[in-house]
Order: C-alpha cells, then structure tokens, then sequence
C-alpha cells in the first residue's frame, strides 16, 4: 500500500505498511491517488465511498454492483473501473454513461481506474472494449443500482418505484416530496447482484450519453502537469537499467562488475542471462548499464528483415486453418487454373509500436507483498504473473495503472515492469526502470509480418464471381493472451502460456458478395522477433489487400471503384458509410487509373477503401485525394475524409479524437515504418531508421460521424486504422497506374515501380 501524493506533475509515494489486506477502505482513508489526475476534492467522500464497497472488495466479482459503484455520505458516486483510459476518452465517456442512469452530473462522479486492489477484473484494455465491453458493463451496474436506489425511495416516501424519479442525486416523487442517494446508501453497500435486465435510459431521455463534454485530463496534459508513471518517485527508490544481448538469444558467459566501480553506489543484479544494475542517481545508472563489461555468446537466430517474405512460404508451419468457406467450393477450386484469374500478393512488415515516449515502470517489491506502477493495458493480467515471478501471494501484491506514452497494443511497458519486479525484489528496495530510445525500438514487441495471396475471377456482369485469400502470419498472434517478458525469458523464469483470440485473421475477405469465398491461414512458427498486437491487428493488413485486391478487380472490370463496391455490398450501414465518403469526396464516377492525370511531372489521383471491422462492429470509409511527384516518387497525401460508424457515440468529440488518432497513425504505418533487422538484431532503433509522420506532412482530415442512439456502442479505438494503407494505395494507383503491394511505400520504391 502506499499513500500517493500528486504535486506540481510529479507522483510521489510513501510505501507503507506494504503486508496486509489491501483494501479500497484502507486506500482511500490514506488519500491515495490512484488515476493520473488529482482526486483530492473528493477525499472524504470517496473514503466513505470505499468503506460502503469494502466487503465488495474481498472478491471484487462481475455480479456484483457494489464491485464497480460506491456513493458518499455527500452523494458523490465513486466509478471502480478495469478498463484503464490510453487516452481514448474513457475517463469522461465512463462517467457519462454512470451518470446518466443515475442522473447525476459528471462533475459528481470520481473515477478510480486498472488498481487491482480496488477495481474489478474487466480484462485488458484492448480491442476497442473499453466503451462497448468495459463501459457497458458499468452502465449496467448503475442501471441495477437505479433499480435498488427507487426501491429504497420507495419504502422511505411511501410510494410506489415506478412513480418515482432519480434525479440530480434525489428520488424525486410526483407530489415534491425527495430523499437523496446519500441518505438512502452514503456510506454503505447496496449487496444486490447485477441485473442484466434493468431497463436502461431510452435515447430520447438522454442527457449526458451523445455530449462532447470535456475531458477531465487534458487541461492537466496541455500544461505539463499531468501525472505520468516517468514521473512517480517512491520514497527510497533507486533507479535501475538492464543490459539488454547485443543479438537476439545470446547468453551471459561472465560479467566484470569491476568495470563500474569507480560509479556512485551502482550495484549489479544478474539471474542466468539477465544482467540489470541499479543505483540511487539515475545518470549512474545508466552510465553503468552502458560501461559494464559483459561477454556474450555469439547468436544469429534472425533471418533478416528482407527475407521475411521467403521465410513466410518456407515455413516451418505448425497448422493451416479454413477461415472461411461461402458459396460453390468448386468456383474457388477452379481459380487454380482459371486463365481469366487476377492474382496478387500483398505484404505488411514488421513494425514498432513507435511510442514517442519510452516505457518507464516502478515497482516496491518485498519479501511478502508488494506494489507495482505500470502504464499497462492489463493490470489485472499481470498481477498474476508478477506475483508468480517473484514468488509473492497473489493477494499481496497489487499493480496500478498510471498514464504512460500509450501504445494500442503490447509495447514495452510490461516488459519495463517485469525489469523493475525483478530488480526490485533483489535489492529489497523500490526501483524504477525507464527505458532508451534504443530500448523501446530495439526490443518492444513487434507487430508481426503478414503476407496474403488473393486471386479471384469476375462474373460477365463484372461482380466477384470467386475469391480466394491464402495468409502467412506467425501463430503466435493467434494466442495473444501471453507474449514472453523479456527479463523473465532470460532470468530462466517460468512464464504463463494460454490463448486468447487475436483473430489477425479476420476481414480477409471482402464483403461485397462473391459467389463463392476461401479464406485460409498458414500458421508459421516462432517469428523472427517477438510479435505482440497492434493497433488493428491482423486487419488493417488483411483491409489493405483485401480493399487492395477490389480495386484491383474493379479496374479490370472498367467500373468506379466506389460504384463497384456499392452495388454488391450487403449491410445498409456499410453501404451508408461508402455514399458518405463519396459525397464528402464530390466523388464523380469514373474507372481507375485517372486518364487526366497521364501526363506532367506531378500525378494527381484518389482512392477509397471500406471496413466492417471484425465483421460485426464499426463501419468505415476512407478516401483520399494524393498527389504523386514523378521524378522522385515522392508522395503527398492532401486530403482524407472518413465517415465513422461506431453506433452509439458517448462522446462525440472523444469519437472524432480516436478517428482522427487511427488516421494519421496508420498513414505513418503505411508511408514510413518498417522494423529493419540483421541475423543478430534490430538495427531500427532510433528516429532516424525508424521515421515517424511529422506534422508538415499531416493532410486535411474531415470526419462524418453517423450517429445511432438505438444501437449499442462499438469501438472507435481500432476500426478507422484498416482502410488507410488500401485507401493511399487505391489513390496512388489511380494517380499513377502503379499498384504497389507493400508497406512501407517509400519514395524509392513507387518511383522503381513507376520506372
């Protein structure tokens, strides 16, 4: 446990009385800060808010209200959350949701977020559920906790619940009559299960869901004094590095600890094949970790970033798996040998998740307990696996969200709190770990490699008539609930194993009615480097060779692009969201490639690519207008549109941030990055080799958000990243005539495939 304190941007931590219960009673009567914005206003009553739902807190269980609510004895409502805010919204979104079945502003609503102490197990943070699984979830606690509030309101005012009104912190009755919420269970637990029947608000009773109300965080963020994990300081911490092999593999033959000694108080920690140092002033520390002489074992594991494609096909392969199977199988076979087949193969490399801060973790780890600040996306995860590696009991030791440089997917952030668990637990002391630039590019966990093969033939009329997708891609992303920590991994340490469902395989056919569809993975063995989940895993590389590969067939067929895809595609939400963009585009029929831009040194083109993300949730459209330097290749991307539908928005504005995040992220993916590597190791470790978007290349962006008060809310975190690679390559080729067919699209390579 520890008392937090949050002060001019910096989180400070007085460990105390670290053995024990950890409870939300005992937390927040110390004052603790658990979120990365300041509480304090709120102290009181969120004590008495914890001390309502400390019995909840014995198992923190999903069926129960009391594991995500508590109210004060002044009415404040305190919100428990699983899911952690990456900068989606989800801290404002959250508080609207819970507030509107309980009719109360946000401004009387503290959020407490990813403390395994405190907070019930909502699973990570990932997959665009924060709102759609997380948030629902909470808004359904708060539904059944309406029900219990009109009952008690009920039995205080002698009348019946269904007259009964719950507003602005009151059961209000017909005739004036009121008692507040803090009168009917300030203070005290409500002990009823979660209903999933209670009736939630109707759209057209709305007061807070579908509101751009600000987000609590940002004034803090825009003036330096947010409170990130980098900035938590433990009294008596020390600062540690670890010596990261100088290739993937390689093995500790000896450590000359003499060659730091001459440095201020560095100690140096080794277990098998990790090899960390630590010391009370940081600059030691990191002096150390580069100064200390440590011999390695040679390791040439790699095959090298440019053969990544011919290892795809060579396999070794561990399974092969039909993903899909519509229609007449015999149209599918017959692709083999149709003359009239258009073939294709598509490649996406292996990529960083490219944080603009480096990974930072602390961890105060002793001999029975123990407490961990991360910036993870799944606290509750890795409680179970920190706990495991250090040999703790699970109920002692406690890991806290705190904001990080955010990642959308697995960077290194765990990796950084496994460094500083095990550091910690060596010296007896707290210690903080921040990695280097070199660190967070050299040894994140990577996007992994995905190659895709698409043939298909068209109908006389010019619709698909039969398709097929054959993807490579390492199985390990297909089981993404465990990537190995890299600490543990060479500390010889047992690590947990499971399966989860990544689906990279999913969105590998397209949605525009072929009469007869196969879709197949090719599993491949351990990839070359660790792969982990990213932003829009599997799919945006299966969009951009699916939507790719139909513009691809709508050019042979000699019809427009987005009129191709309109008079086949099924779902009205998906066609509505394809008209949007057109009409935002003034999109005027016509074939690819544009005739009218055949000549001159700059070629001029659009393109347009469409996602029903996972199959069942978000629609999106996006389409841009490019402009292509002949001579050099060079591309600029002028303007792009996206109409965005995520069903019920909570919060339109956070909506339009996420959108536009997605957008300008994966235009970096597809213009720039690659993760470039040798036999031995990443040789992409710094902006230079690895180059991000800046902002004089950031086009116009113009947003079309569909709103649907009847339906359930999706996710905004993912959806709108999948089109963009098939979008630019769709407008390049329009510009140009040249179809390329792998990301990256550097300058060199289109002017090679221009020439």
């Amino acid at each position: 446990m520890a008392n937090l304190v949050a002060s001019c941007g910096q989180l400070t931590a007085d460990p105390i009385a670290l053995p024990g219960a950890l409870s939300r009673r005992a937390a927040l009567k110390a004052g603790a800060l658990f979120v990365g914005f300041c509480l304090a206003p709120g102290g009181p009553a969120l004590a008495q808010a914890a001390a309502a739902s400390d019995s909840a807190n014995r198992s923190l269980a999903l069926d129960n209200v009391d594991s995500f609510l508590a109210v004060g004895s002044d009415g404040t409502v305190v919100i428990y959350s699983g899911k952690v805010d990456l900068g989606t919204g989800h801290r404002i979104a959250i508080r609207q949701m819970v507030g509107e079945e309980l009719g109360i502003g946000v401004d009387r609503i503290e959020l407490i977020e990813g403390d395994t102490a405190l907070t019930p197990n909502q699973g990570p943070t990932a997959g665009s559920t924060g709102i759609m699984r997380g948030g629902v979830e909470l808004r359904q606690a708060a539904a059944t906790a309406r029900e219990a509030l009109l009952t008690l309101g009920a039995q205080r005012l002698q009348a019946p619940a269904e007259q009964l009104l719950l507003a602005g912190g009151e059961v209000r009755a017909a005739d004036g009559r009121s008692v507040g919420i803090a009168s009917l269970v300030g203070g005290r637990s409500f002990d009823v299960k979660m209903n999933p029947k209670a009736p939630l608000k109707k759209p057209a009773d709305y007061k807070l869901v579908g509101q751009s109300l600000p987000r609590p965080d940002v004034p803090a963020k825009v003036t330096g004094r947010h409170v990130y994990v980098h900035d938590l300081v433990v009294q008596g911490m020390l600062h540690g590095r670890v010596v990261r092999p100088p290739s993937v593999g390689a093995k500790v033959l000896a450590v000359d600890e003499s060659s730091v000694a001459k440095l201020p108080g560095v100690r140096v920690v080794r277990i098998v094949d990790f090899v960390g140092v630590v010391s009370a002033d940081e600059w030691a520390a990191v002096r150390a970790a580069r100064e200390l002489k440590v011999q390695w074992s040679d390791s040439a594991p790699l095959v090298g970033h440019a053969a990544l494609a011919a290892w795809a096909r060579s396999g070794p392969f561990v399974a092969e798996d039909v993903i899909t199977a519509k229609g007449d199988v015999a149209r599918v076979d017959a692709l083999r040998d149709a003359p009239d087949a258009l073939r294709a193969t598509y490649s996406w490399p292996i990529q960083s998740h490219g944080s603009i801060g480096p990974s930072c973790a602390v961890a105060d780890v002793r001999a029975d307990a123990g407490t961990v600040w991360t910036a993870s996306q799944a606290s509750h995860r890795f409680l179970n696996v920190f706990a495991a590696l250090v040999d703790v009991p699970r109920d002692k030791l406690r890991v806290i969200y705190l904001d990080g440089p955010g990642c959308y997917g697995m960077n290194g952030s765990d990796d950084a709190a496994a460094d500083a668990v095990l550091l910690s637990k060596v010296v007896g002391k707290p210690v903080r770990v921040q990695w280097s630039r070199e660190d967070e590019l050299g040894w994140d966990p990577k996007g992994p490699p995905q190659l895709l093969d698409m043939a298909a033939t068209l109908t006389p009329e010019g619709d698909i008539d039969a398709w097929q997708t054959d993807m490579w891609v390492p199985r390990a992303t297909a089981n993404l609930e465990w990537i190995p920590l890299l600490s543990p991994l060479a500390a010889g340490m047992r690590q947990p194993v499971g399966q989860a469902t990544g689906l990279v395989s999913q969105n590998g056919d397209p949605p525009y009615a072929p009469k007869a569809v196969a879709v197949k993975a090719h599993w491949l063995g351990p990839a070359p480097l660790r792969p982990s989940n990213i932003r829009a895993p599997g799919k945006v590389a299966n969009c951009f060779a699916v939507e790719s590969f139909v513009d691809e067939l709508a050019a042979k067929a000699k019809v427009d692009p987005l009129a191709f895809r309109l008079r086949k595609v099924a779902n009205p939400r998906s066609a509505e969201v394809i008209r949007r963009v057109g009409q935002m585009m003034d999109w005027k029929a016509r074939p690819s490639p544009n005739g009218a831009s055949a000549r001159g040194k700059v070629a001029a083109g659009r393109g347009m690519a469409f996602i029903h993300y996972k199959n069942n949730e978000t629609h999106v459209a996006v389409a841009m207008e490019v402009e292509v330097e002949r001579d050099s290749g060079r591309i600029a991307v002028r303007r792009i549109c996206c109409a965005h539908d995520c069903g019920l928005m909570i919060n339109p504005d956070a909506v339009r941030a996420q959108v536009e995040g997605n957008i300008l992220q994966t235009l970096s993916r597809t213009l720039y990055e690659e993760t470039t590597f040798d036999r031995s190791r990443v040789t992409s470790v710094d902006w230079q080799s690895y180059p991000l978007l800046r902002f004089p290349a950031v086009p116009r962006i113009e947003i079309a958000l569909i709103d649907r008060r009847d339906e359930p809310p999706l996710g905004a975190g993912e959806a709108a990243s999948s089109p963009v690679p098939a979008a630019l390559a769709n407008a390049i080729f329009d510009a140009t005539g040249v179809r390329i067919r792998s990301v990256p699209f550097l300058d060199d390579k289109l002017k090679a495939l221009m020439a």
